[in-house]
C-alpha cells in the first residue's frame, strides 16, 4: 500500500514537471509573438501574490489606475470579497490565478515545494502573457512576496517592453527570518534573489521614508524613487450613530451568546449594544430601517468602550502582548470601581463606574487565531469588566465597525523595521485614535499624544488604556486625540503643504488616498504631453 502509494506520488511529481515544462514553451512561444507588439498605452497589469481582497493598498492602486483612464487588470488569488470599485468599474478586469491542484498539500514537502513553486511561474506567465490582450504600458508588482513574482515581471517586462514598477510594502527575506532565523541559508538566498530582481525597475514605491532611505543606500536602487505613505480611501469615516446602530442590526446575530451578560441588552431593531432609539421609530420592514429625525438613534451611555485591533496573526504581532495588557486592566478596574463604590455608597451618589468595562474586538485571520483565541477564552471566564471576540467583517462593513469604536490598538511590530501597519492608517482614516507598540519607524505615521499613545510593553499599553477610559464615555484625554485626528481629516493636503511640512520637519500631514496617489503616482504614469498638457 505505501509503495503503491509512493510509487503514485512519484509518477505525479513527473507528470507535474512535464507539464509545467510544457505550458513554459507554450508561454515562450506566445510571448515571442508579444514581442512583435508595442505595449498598450494607458494599460497596467497589477500583481498580487496573495488574496486580492485581503490587499487593499493594491485594490486601491487599480482603482485609481482606473480612474484615471488605464485599462486595468488585477492578478491574484481569489478568496476574500474586493471593494465594490472593483466590479464596478468598467475598465478594471479581475484575473484569478488558479490554485495548485489539491494533491500538493497530501504529498511530501520535498515534491510538494517545487510543485506549488512551479506551478505558480505557469499560472502567472500564463495570465501575464496569454490572458492579457496586449502587453500593458506598465506592470505593478507587490513585493513581498519576491519569490517567484519579482523574476517573473522581469523577465515579461524586459521581453515585452512593459515597464516595472516594485511597490515595496516590506522585505521578503526577513519575514521568512521570522520563521528561519537571520543566519539561514534560505534567508540569504531569498534576500539575494531579491536584490538581484528587485534592484532595477522603472520605479519604486514606498510605504515609508525610511524604506527608501534603507533600499537606496544598500541596495542601489535603479530607477525613478517615490514614498506612496498608505493612506485609507476618501470613504473611510468617523461612523454617526444611526450608522452605528445599523451596523450593530446587521452584526447582532454574529455577536457570540456568551456575551449576553457582558454587553448591554438589545432588541432589535430599536435598540443595539451601543445604541438606543428614544421614543418609538415608525416600522419598516426594510432591512435598513429609516428613522424620523424625532426617534435618531443615540449611543448609549452604559455601552461598554469599543475597542478594535486588526490583526494578520503572524508572528510580527506579538498578541500576548495585549492578552497581558488586558489582565492588567480587568484588575485595575476591578480595584478603582470597588474604591469609588464604597465612596458613592458614603455619599449615596449613583455615578458612573470610574473605569469602563472593555469589549475588545478582534478582527482578521492568520495562522496563530485558533491558538490566542483559546488562551484568550481561558482568561476570561472569571473577568468582569473586559471580553475579547474575535469577528471576520466584509470589506463594507470594516471601515464602519472602525468608525463606530472608540480606540484601536496596533501590535504591528515589522520584520524589517522599515514599513507601517495599513491597519493604523484605516483607523486614522475613521478618526479613530490608536495605541501603537513602538518600532523604528513609527513616528512617520503616529505622533504620540497627538494622534495616538505608543507603547513598548504590556504595562505600558494598560496605564494607556486606564488613561484614556477613565470617566468613559466623557474622557478628556480621548477626546483631544479624537480632535486632534478629526481637525487632520478635514484639511485638504495641498502640495504647497506637503512640501513645506517635509522641509519644516512637520508635526503630523494627511490626506486621503487619492489625492495621495495623484501627487505621487500620477507624474510617473503619465506621458509629458498628458501630465503637463
Amino acid at each position: 500500500m505505501i509503495a503503491n502509494e509512493s510509487h503514485g506520488f512519484h509518477d505525479f511529481f513527473i507528470f507535474a514537471t512535464l507539464s509545467f515544462f510544457a505550458v513554459l514553451l507554450f508561454i515562450v512561444v506566445n510571448v515571442s509573438q508579444k514581442v512583435q507588439q508595442t505595449p498598450k498605452l494607458r494599460s497596467v497589469a497589477i500583481l498580487v501574490l496573495g488574496d486580492v481582497g485581503r490587499s487593499p493598498r493594491m485594490m486601491y492602486h487599480a482603482e485609481s489606475f482606473a480612474k484615471l483612464g488605464f485599462d486595468t487588470y488585477l492578478i491574484g488569488y481569489k478568496g476574500s470579497k474586493p471593494i465594490l470599485s472593483l466590479t464596478s468599474l468598467s475598465n478594471i478586469r479581475l484575473s484569478y490565478l488558479s490554485e495548485s491542484p489539491p494533491l500538493v498539500t497530501r504529498i511530501p514537502f520535498v515534491l510538494a515545494a517545487p510543485i506549488k513553486i512551479m506551478y505558480q511561474i505557469a499560472t502567472i506567465l500564463y495570465t501575464l502573457v496569454y490572458d492579457i490582450p496586449r502587453p500593458p504600458e506598465f506592470i505593478m508588482v507587490q513585493n513581498p512576496p519576491s519569490i517567484p513574482t519579482l523574476a517573473l515581471v522581469c523577465l515579461v517586462g524586459g521581453m515585452t517592453g512593459s515597464k516595472v514598477i516594485i511597490d515595496w510594502h516590506n522585505l521578503g527575506y526577513s519575514i521568512l527570518a521570522l520563521k528561519l532565523g537571520k543566519t539561514h541559508l534560505l534567508v540569504n538566498i531569498a534576500k539575494r534573489f531579491e536584490i538581484r530582481f528587485g534592484r532595477s525597475a522603472y520605479a519604486h514605491l514606498f510605504v515609508t521614508n525610511a524604506m527608501r532611505n534603507h533600499l537606496e543606500q544598500e541596495w542601489g536602487l535603479i530607477g525613478h524613487k517615490a514614498v506612496l505613505h498608505d493612506r485609507p480611501p476618501s470613504h473611510f469615516h468617523k461612523c454617526p450613530p444611526l450608522e452605528v446602530h445599523e451596523l450593530f442590526i446587521r452584526l447582532g446575530r454574529s455577536i457570540p451568546p456568551s456575551l449576553a451578560d457582558f454587553l448591554p441588552g438589545a432588541s432589535l431593531p430599536y435598540t443595539t449594544q451601543l445604541t438606543e432609539i428614544l421614543g418609538l421609530p415608525p416600522y419598516s420592514a426594510s432591512p435598513t430601517y429609516a428613522f424620523s429625525s424625532l426617534s435618531t438613534p443615540a449611543l448609549r451611555k452604559d455601552r461598554p468602550a469599543l475597542l478594535v485591533s486588526s490583526t494578520s496573526w503572524t508572528p510580527d504581532e506579538d498578541f500576548g502582548i495585549l492578552l497581558e495588557a488586558l489582565k492588567l486592566y480587568e484588575s485595575r478596574a476591578r480595584e478603582a470601581n470597588l474604591t469609588d463604590c464604597n465612596s458613592q455608597s458614603k455619599h449615596n451618589s449613583k455615578e458612573r463606574p470610574v473605569l469602563p468595562r472593555i469589549w475588545m474586538v478582534i478582527t482578521g485571520k492568520g495562522p496563530l487565531k485558533d491558538r490566542y483565541m483559546a488562551e484568550v477564552e481561558l482568561l476570561q471566564k472569571n473577568w468582569q469588566y473586559v471580553k475579547c471576540t474575535s469577528l471576520w467583517l466584509e470589506a463594507e462593513d470594516y471601515p464602519l465597525l472602525l468608525g463606530s469604536a472608540d480606540l484601536g490598538v496596533s501590535l504591528h511590530s515589522s520584520s524589517s523595521a522599515l514599513d507601517l501597519p495599513m491597519k493604523i492608517v484605516d483607523m486614522f482614516g475613521c478618526g479613530l485614535p490608536v495605541c501603537a507598540l513602538d518600532f523604528a519607524c513609527l513616528p512617520e505615521l503616529l505622533k504620540d499624544g497627538i494622534n495616538g499613545l505608543v507603547f513598548k510593553n504590556a504595562s505600558q499599553l494598560a496605564e494607556h488604556l486606564e488613561t484614556l477610559l477613565t470617566s468613559f464615555p466623557s474622557s478628556s484625554a480621548l477626546d483631544s486625540l479624537r480632535t486632534n485626528l478629526q481637525r487632520a481629516l478635514q484639511v485638504p493636503l495641498s502640495v504647497e503643504r506637503y512640501n513645506h511640512q517635509h522641509q519644516e520637519g512637520a508635526d503630523w500631514e494627511w490626506g486621503p488616498w487619492s489625492e495621495n496617489w495623484d501627487r505621487v503616482v500620477k507624474p510617473l504614469v503619465l506621458r509629458d504631453s498628458e501630465r503637463f498638457g
